[in-house]
């Protein structure tokens, strides 16, 4: 391929910029807004003939100039992109691609998750990755030492947690009185001004009073909407059900390993996003055969209890407000000197009322 020349492309070439967001909108795609690092192939005049990108330890935005098709450029570009990913140590790497070039990144060496037909597919590439991962579930799931809850079937629920609120105490407590057995899935991705370790610990310990959990990480199997790729879908709402089908065939899987019969969600009165992502999981749960519950948001003087005010009264200084919000061991934590690089760097975020 001597007569190309890959390099990466930085965020202040606007001239490339403009030459990336030519090329992927040919190929009908929009970059990504959440990118960190971008490569372009260029032939020896210098003009952008294929481009990659990455975010985190996924592969993105990855398209090549139609005149240029099937001279391997596609090849050189996740070569390229695979190498960074190693060097910056991420040897677990995840793509999103349209169903028609499925096969394509198949041969590549990477394998199917799930997949939403005729929109995405979600693929690694390890060919164990996926099912290593529901083996690790059935054994944390095994190692229950906790006391079974009234009922005879087991159900979940699926928690960011930015951070651990009354509400999620309130939804996860309702949860477990409807099951025999609770799975308490902390999402483990690192797209919250809350930190996964801190989300984790203050869920253990705003749950410790309940004896029928058994508590996940996530992986990188199950996303938030930040990081679910726009990309190549064509408007938000696309998206957003996109999101939520794609949410439903991982967890469908989920279920069937670790015999879960019910989903639990919060009500979500505000978020419009949320809104159209819970009325596509219960109806495709139900046609599934499974069941997805929405549980009322709990309330106290000012209203519905959200993570998103309580970052608010953060950002704002006012921790003796989170009292009434939040549990009391995420009261300590927030009050703590622990707490001191959290509180700061959501006090210096301009926006906190997200997500």
């Amino acid at each position: 391929m001597s007569e190309y020349h890959i390099g990466q492309i930085f965020s202040w070439d606007r001239r490339t910029l403009r030459d990336m967001d030519d090329l992927l909108e040919k190929e009908g795609i929009e970059r990504d807004r959440n990118l960190d690092y971008s490569a372009g192939l260029f032939d020896d005049s210098g003009r952008l003939v294929a481009t990659g990108s990455c975010f985190k330890n996924t592969l993105r935005c990855m398209a090549v100039d139609s005149a240029h098709q099937g001279e391997g450029l596609m090849n050189e570009i996740v070569s390229h992109l695979i190498d960074v990913q190693y060097r910056r140590g991420n040897m677990e790497l995840f793509l999103y691609t349209k169903c028609s070039t499925a096969k394509f990144f198949s041969d590549l060496g990477f394998y199917e998750i799930a997949r939403v037909q005729d929109r995405v597919v979600f693929m690694e590439n390890r060919r164990d990755g996926f099912s290593g991962y529901l083996k690790r579930l059935k054994k944390e799931t095994a190692a229950f030492s906790g006391t079974p809850g009234p009922e005879t079937e087991d159900g979940a629920v699926i928690l960011n947690a930015n951070p651990f609120t009354l509400g999620h105490q309130y939804l996860v407590e309702t949860a477990a009185a409807r099951c025999r057995l609770l799975h308490v899935f902390v999402v483990s991705e690192d797209a919250s001004l809350v930190p996964f370790a801190v989300r984790k610990k203050l869920v253990m310990e705003g749950c410790s009073h309940l004896s029928n959990l058994v508590f996940h990480e996530t992986g990188s199997y199950m996303i938030s909407s930040a990081t679910f790729p726009s990309y190549f879908l064509k408007d938000a709402e696309t998206v957003i059900r996109s999101h939520a089908m794609l949410d439903i065939e991982i967890f469908l899987k989920i279920a069937g390993a670790l015999s879960i019969s019910r989903r639990f969600v919060g009500e979500e009165p505000f978020s419009q996003v949320t809104g159209i992502y819970n009325q596509v999981m219960q109806a495709e749960l139900a046609n599934r055969g499974l069941s997805c519950l929405v549980i009322p948001r709990k309330e106290n003087a000012e209203g519905v209890i959200s993570a998103s005010r309580v970052r608010q009264m953060i950002h704002d200084g006012q921790l003796e407000r989170l009292r009434d919000a939040v549990p009391p061991s995420t009261y300590r934590f927030f009050t703590s000197e622990e707490a001191r690089p959290v509180v700061e760097a959501i006090q210096a975020s301009e926006e906190v009322v997200h997500y």
